[in-house]
């Protein structure tokens, strides 16, 4: 095997792959980036899988005799990204490469030799042959992603929670994530020359033609990639055990999450007695300034709603370190109320808004809040209040 091909091509189809590359390998190949050149197409693809999430990215290259092996991935990442812009040559020629794993590097100012593993070894990225297949907005993909994730559980003894729930209508896609104490819903539109309806879907009217519980893992690089490559349209091949998203060069395979979804739609309140409305950046800057206090003790910042000066109150009170409280004019219907929350899930879900204004409903002290964007995608934040001890 023998290619020529850019160091920064190489660079950075690297540092997409090495995201699915496994920390503890249960067998050593696992730990390495399975390469291919392809004479015939003058194609390279890089390949990295660790049985639960795969990557495959391809390039153009200057391909004198195809091949394929594995390298391994962190190492060949540490050298090429070190390496100077221009050409590079990767040189695997002495007979085959199961017999020969030293594969040479060169540059300009000098070479490497690196040693692989056969690439017979390496596990095949899974497959969906027999399941169904959607088109889908990259641009809905990229902010349903940017504004759920967050949410997400980190508790892997809460499987199903660690991912997002994505179910796919006629009219769009809707993106669902929670921990238990807080819940993001986005609903994107779907455009009308958008395939979204799956190829096999037998359904019609409002019911989903998809309904999948998808690892955060997986859908944070996902979004990574989409970011940095997006087209108009993905393609995601589903069945029962897994997912395949493909777009233009790219590749992401993952096993989907096993396990009922809870019925999230059932936690959400229909109405509310109390209302506040202000400036997104205002609140988010001084939950920041106050978060400073709130980590020294349990992160609970309180929210005191004053409707007749129309202005709310957030205030910390660490004990044996210190306290704080700032004031923020908002448009407040309703009754006065004190209401505590974890600050964290307050930033963390007004980072997420991109809109000027937010908008905060709830009925009582210890029963669920949600909080809105005015004016933007459609999406709802619940967020579990922390009862307050006198």
């Amino acid at each position: 095997m023998k290619l020529v091909c850019a160091q920064n091509i190489l660079t950075t189809n690297l540092s997409f792959v090495s995201r699915a590359v496994s920390s503890r390998p249960s067998h050593p190949v696992l730990a390495n980036v399975l390469l291919v050149a392809d004479e015939a197409t003058q194609r390279v693809s890089l390949s990295a899988f660790d049985l639960s999430l795969g990557i495959q990215t391809s390039f153009p290259a200057e391909v004198e005799s195809g091949g394929k092996l594995t390298l391994p991935a962190k190492l060949l990442s540490d050298i090429v990204s070190r390496l100077p812009d221009g050409d590079l040559t990767l040189d695997n020629e002495e007979g085959e490469a199961e017999n020969n794993l030293v594969t040479t590097l060169t540059c300009r100012s000098g070479r490497y030799q690196v040693r692989g593993m056969g690439a017979e070894e390496f596990p095949e990225l899974p497959i969906v042959e027999d399941g169904d297949v959607a088109h889908l907005p990259a641009d809905a993909l990229i902010e349903g992603l940017r504004s759920s994730l967050f949410s997400a559980s980190a508790d892997e003894t809460k499987q199903v929670l660690t991912g997002v729930h994505l179910t796919l209508r006629e009219d769009g896609l809707e993106f669902a994530a929670t921990d238990g104490h807080r819940l993001a819903v986005v609903q994107t539109v779907n455009p009308e020359n958008t395939e979204a309806k799956p190829k096999k879907a037998t359904k019609t009217g409002s019911e989903p033609t998809l309904d999948v519980t998808i690892p955060a893992k997986a859908l944070r690089e996902l979004e990574r990639m989409l970011d940095a490559k997006a087209e108009n349209a993905v393609a995601l091949h589903f069945d029962r055990g897994q997912v395949v998203f493909e777009w233009a060069d790219q590749r992401l395979t993952s096993r989907l999450l096993e396990g009922q979804y809870p019925n999230y739609g059932q936690l959400i309140p229909k109405q509310f007695s109390r209302q506040l409305t202000v400036e997104r950046r205002v609140i988010l800057a001084a939950l920041e300034r106050i978060a400073v206090l709130a980590d020294q003790k349990n992160n609970i910042v309180k929210l005191s709603m004053d409707s007749g000066k129309q202005e709310v109150t957030l205030s910390v009170d660490a004990q044996d370190v210190g306290s704080g409280k700032e004031t923020i004019p908002a448009q407040i219907t309703g009754e006065d109320l004190d209401v505590a929350f974890n600050v964290r899930y307050l930033m963390e879900g007004l980072k997420a808004f991109t809109t000027s204004e937010v908008q905060l409903q709830l009925n009582t002290a210890t029963s669920p809040a949600i909080v809105t964007p005015l004016g933007s995608l459609k999406m709802t934040y619940l967020v579990m209040p922390v009862q307050i001890r006198s």
